[in-house]
Order: C-alpha cells, then sequence, then structure tokens
C-alpha cells in the first residue's frame, strides 16, 4: 500500500475544511467563486513508489463574478494556488547510482485569469520552498513508520535537494475551438521560469458537457485540469490530452550533480470528470516520459477529486 495516501486524504480533509471555514475575500470588491483541488500518485497509477511519486494541488478563487466566460481585465479573477510535491528515485532505502535526487517542495502563489478576445490566459507566480523546511519528508517518514516501512535512509537523504526557496512565473495561453461533434479542442502553450525553466506545447480534447463554461486549473505535474469554478450542470465529460515540453533547467535534477535533462519532456493523459446532484469527481490517468538521460522508462501516475455536497 501506498504510503502517500493516507497523506492525501489527510490533505483533502485539510483542505476542503479550509474551504469552508474561510469565506472572506482579498479585497471588498471581490466574492469567493469557487475551490478546487486534485492529487496526483503513481500507486492509482501503475501501483509503483517512484519519481513524481505524489503531489497535491488546491486553488481557491475570487473574482467580481461569474458568467461562465473568462472577463477581460488583468487581475479581476485571482487565484491563490497551493502546492506539494514528493519526487522520490525509485528506490527510497538504497537508490541507484544515477537516479534522481529525493526531493520535496511547497509552493504558494498568485494567478490571474483572462481573455482577450478567444485566447483565454493563466498567469501567475509562485514561490517554491524545497527541502527538508518543506516538513515532507518528515512527515513521509513517519507515515512509513507507523506502517512498518522503510523511509528514506541516510543515503537518500544525503542526496536530498536541499533548503532554498524558488521564484517561479508562469504564463499559458490556450483557445478553445468546438469541434462538429460538439467536442471542444483547445491547443496550448506555455512558458515557466523558476524551479523548472520549460516551455510546452500541447493540447486538450474535451468529450461531453461537463466543464464548458467553468474555469479549469491546469495541475504542474500531470497536467490535467481540475475544475475550480462549477455550473454543476449534471453531466460526465471524457478528457484526453498531450504536451511536450523542452526544459531548459530544473532544480530537482542540477546539472552540477551531474544530470543531463532529457532531450523532450512528453505527457499523454485521459480521464473522466462527472457531475451529480451532490456528488462530482474526477479520476485520470497520465503517462510522465522520461525526464533524465539515464532514466530507465517513463511512469504512470493517477489523478483523483472527489467532492460530495451535504
Amino acid at each position: 500500500m501506498n504510503r502517500l495516501i493516507a497523506a492525501a486524504m489527510i490533505a483533502i480533509c485539510t483542505c476542503s475544511g479550509a474551504a469552508n471555514a474561510q469565506d472572506s475575500s482579498p479585497d471588498q470588491g471581490r466574492v469567493k467563486l469557487g475551490y478546487g483541488r486534485l492529487i496526483t500518485n503513481d500507486f492509482i497509477g501503475d501501483t509503483q513508489d517512484r519519481w513524481r511519486t505524489g503531489s497535491i494541488a488546491a486553488s481557491r478563487i475570487w473574482g467580481r463574478g461569474w458568467n461562465g466566460a473568462l472577463p477581460e481585465q488583468f487581475g479581476d479573477i485571482l487565484e491563490l494556488r497551493l502546492g506539494g510535491q514528493i519526487i522520490a528515485p525509485d528506490n527510497l532505502t538504497t537508490p541507484a547510482a544515477g537516479d534522481r535526487p529525493y526531493a520535496t517542495s511547497v509552493s504558494l502563489g498568485l494567478h490571474t485569469h483572462f481573455a482577450r478576445g478567444a485566447v483565454e490566459f493563466a498567469v501567475g507566480a509562485d514561490l517554491v520552498m524545497t527541502g527538508d523546511q518543506t516538513g515532507l519528508r518528515n512527515f513521509q517518514d513517519g507515515l512509513h513508520d507507523a506502517l512498518g516501512v522503510d523511509g528514506t535512509s541516510a543515503t537518500t537523504r544525503a542526496g536530498m535537494i536541499g533548503n532554498d526557496f524558488h521564484p517561479s512565473v508562469v504564463i499559458e495561453a490556450g483557445r478553445e475551438f468546438t469541434l462538429n461533434s460538439g467536442a471542444r479542442l483547445r491547443p496550448f502553450v506555455e512558458g515557466r521560469a523558476g524551479d523548472e525553466t520549460l516551455i510546452r506545447a500541447g493540447a486538450d480534447l474535451t468529450i461531453g458537457q461537463t466543464g464548458l463554461g467553468e474555469l479549469l486549473i491546469r495541475d504542474v505535474v500531470s497536467g490535467q485540469r481540475y475544475r475550480a469554478v462549477s455550473n454543476r450542470n449534471a453531466g460526465k465529460s471524457l478528457v484526453l490530452g498531450g504536451d511536450i515540453a523542452h526544459v531548459a533547467d530544473s532544480i530537482y535534477l542540477p546539472e552540477s550533480a551531474g544530470y543531463a535533462l532529457s532531450d523532450m519532456r512528453t505527457r499523454l493523459r485521459a480521464g473522466l470528470h462527472w457531475q451529480g446532484e451532490k456528488t462530482s469527481g474526477f479520476y485520470g490517468l497520465t503517462y510522465l516520459g522520461e525526464e533524465f538521460k539515464g532514466q530507465d522508462g517513463g511512469q504512470v501516475v493517477g489523478s483523483v477529486r472527489l467532492k460530495l455536497d451535504f
């Protein structure tokens, strides 16, 4: 049983409680519009416990109203974004020579979403904290100890990405096209600089009405888009997507330690959104291609969100 599942469930409850308990807005002109979250873990993908092994993304949205489309004004819609991630070698106790280093990160950022004509933009900045100061390594080791499973070894900890802060920025531009079948195709481009510096291009295909007229946020690890402002119209949507990126730099794979980045980083994904009267959810799978030279294959991670309204 994967050691991060319990952590994920705790995170879900914590984030849900925060969403219900805090209804104040960042300024007097805005109201809370929605809340979204997504948990990604390789145990609910390929059942392994390695590399991009576990993460959580949570977004809280404020704005001056929502009519089913993005406003044209930069800053009208604000997203407070929280993320956490654990990255690990294939073996936590005896990592193979050349395998990626253990790393943990926690990020907090402010983003805005707007449109210029038919083109949708998402622009924001995050402060990414790495190392033992995040507390995630101690939490994981404590959970492993409680379950009787080996945690990180001294060798793994010695090679861990250290304490630091990394200001990061991201911009995504996309445009949605309605196809003859009613499906929606949304090509996009993305640029990031900070903890990882890259440029990415890809597309997402949505078949179904769930998500139409809603604000969706792209998860950093999987690329899956999770619902943050929802209209709660009952239904289902199948989503398919993929992208390819050129990565110039990554603090998780430092060149100074001898790591060489893969020439291209690929992601392929599929998932299902569903919306009922009192229950909504999402489950998706994402193939993550090799991120560094010497990685002996890709991995499949699963992403999940479940929301119950009482």
